[in-house]
């Protein structure tokens, strides 16, 4: 029997979504699946045991400028961050051909 964590199954009604049991080598990939699948102006509230500094680094450098971290708790042994989504996430714009003279 396999035990898979699903994000939906993470968030309590109170958007809180504890990762604090959950094995640091799937973590990362957890919250942020979480929040690449909620809707822009949605948030869930992220309960750690320690500052998830490298994460926050993370979001900035892959999404700058589409969420909000806003620090609730910081505790030693407890740290809440409200995640929001800001704006939808930038695809890769395709290359647009100039044309008629350059300008």
């Amino acid at each position: 029997m396999t035990n898979t964590t699903q994000p939906e199954n993470l968030i309590g009604p109170d958007r809180v979504m504890d990762v604090r049991p959950i094995p640091c080598s799937i973590k990362h990939g957890l919250i942020i699946r979480t929040w690449l699948d909620l809707p822009v102006g949605a948030h869930f509230i992220l309960l750690n045991d320690h500052d998830p500094v490298p994460l926050y680094y993370q979001f900035s450098a892959q999404w700058p400028d589409t969420f909000s971290w806003q620090h609730l708790v910081k505790g030693s042994d407890e740290v809440r961050v409200k995640i929001t989504k800001l704006k939808p996430l930038a695809e890769v714009p395709e290359p647009v051909p100039h044309c008629c003279g350059g300008h």
